[in-house]
């Protein structure tokens, strides 16, 4: 439901067009910001705290947003904006939890099965857009951000049925190898790159392309329909991913959702008709879910327990680092440079993450995922 309306009603009440993407890029930073804090939140408080602590976050952003929006006050949108932020700060923390509850076998399939709740998103968010767009009479999309709102009430009901392990005293003293020698790595830096690239670049495309579908005279539906389908396409998979990654290995996933990125940027560059937006964004949902999916299991196979709160944090911070920066070039881009240039921007982080993997793939055995 963000992805589909927030740069959308960030338009209609920015003071400057160019301006239309900034609450979705500060939703972005805030979630950079939030995830190492999280991260130790969770290590020394248990991941169902740190989980209800950014749905109460999410929900006072969604609350903001709606007199935001029926005020027309963009600077109060953006501080809105933020605070959901810091809900996806926290929530990016599921698919660890997964990890946490399962067997090293089972792990890529858990975290892959975890991200697969996201194929409800892909139908309910756009759904529930379209559903809410003028509920508040004089405030499009401000009902949008009011079902936001309730979502989280139900997601604390929820959380208080789920039982996460919690990491023992003696555990949380531990703190691990050293950074250096974590990431001296191969494969902790492929994964690392993985997720920053794929999440980087489809974030620059997909913010884009809203303004992108109704600049092309196409409409709201139209747009709301392409992003339900880029949902479903970067969840869906998920069903699969973690037993492709037992069978071929998470580097190879990952250098699989590259080309599958590379060939969206191809589709985009052919025309702006819907099936060209449907298409590609099709196969930049595929490409993000064996990036994301694929780095973070691998991430998980070469760290060990007392190392998680520092390493899973310097990811998803470096992840949402340049996710923000992607965010936040993504309208700029569009409205001085054009929709072709938005795609261009794409190629150097995938293509970059694509001849790591397969250096790796093709480098002594010792450097090999298990």
């Amino acid at each position: 439901m963000v992805i589909t309306v927030t740069a959308l009603a960030g338009a209609s009440c920015a003071p400057i067009p160019s301006l239309a993407t900034l609450p979705l890029s500060l939703q972005f930073l805030a979630t950079m910001a939030t995830t190492v804090p999280a991260s130790y939140i969770m290590r020394h408080f248990g991941r169902r705290t740190g989980f209800i602590v950014g749905c109460v976050a999410g929900g006072i952003g969604g609350v903001i947003n709606v007199f935001a929006l029926i005020a027309g006050n963009f600077v109060l949108f953006c501080i809105g904006s933020a605070l959901i932020g810091v809900l996806s700060g926290f929530a990016i923390y599921y698919r660890f939890a997964a990890a946490d509850c399962a067997d090293d076998e089972s792990r890529p399939r858990a975290i892959s099965l975890v991200m697969a709740g996201g194929v409800i998103a892909a139908f309910s968010g756009p759904n529930l857009a379209r559903a809410t767009m003028e509920m508040i009479p004089g405030a499009n999309f401000a009902g949008a951000f009011a079902a936001i709102a309730v979502i989280q009430v139900v997601t604390v009901t929820l959380l208080f049925f789920i039982d996460i392990p919690r990491l023992t005293a003696e555990e949380r003293k531990d703190q691990g190898r050293p950074f250096g020698q974590i990431l001296s790595q191969p494969r902790a830096i492929v994964a690392m790159l993985g997720g920053i690239a794929g999440y980087s670049a489809m974030t620059l495309v997909m913010t884009a392309t809203p303004l992108a579908v109704v600049g092309h005279s196409l409409t709201f539906g139209d747009a709301a329909l392409i992003i339900q389908w880029h949902v479903l396409a970067m969840f869906a998979p998920s069903f699969f991913t973690g037993s492709i990654i037992k069978r071929i290995g998470a580097v190879t996933v990952i250098a699989l959702g590259a080309l599958l990125i590379l060939g969206c940027v191809v589709i985009n560059l052919q025309g702006t008709t819907i099936l060209h937006f449907s298409a590609a964004l099709i196969a930049l949902g595929l490409g993000w879910n064996f990036m994301f999916v694929g780095g973070t299991a691998l991430l998980t196979s070469v760290i060990a327990k007392p190392e998680q709160a520092k390493v899973q944090g310097l990811n998803d911070f470096l992840v949402f680092s340049f996710v923000a920066i992607a965010s936040l070039s993504s309208g700029a881009t569009f409205q001085s440079l054009g929709w072709e240039a938005v795609n261009l921007g794409a190629l150097p982080g995938v293509g970059l993450a694509l001849l790591a993997a397969l250096w790796l793939l093709l480098s002594k055995p010792a450097n090999r995922p298990a």
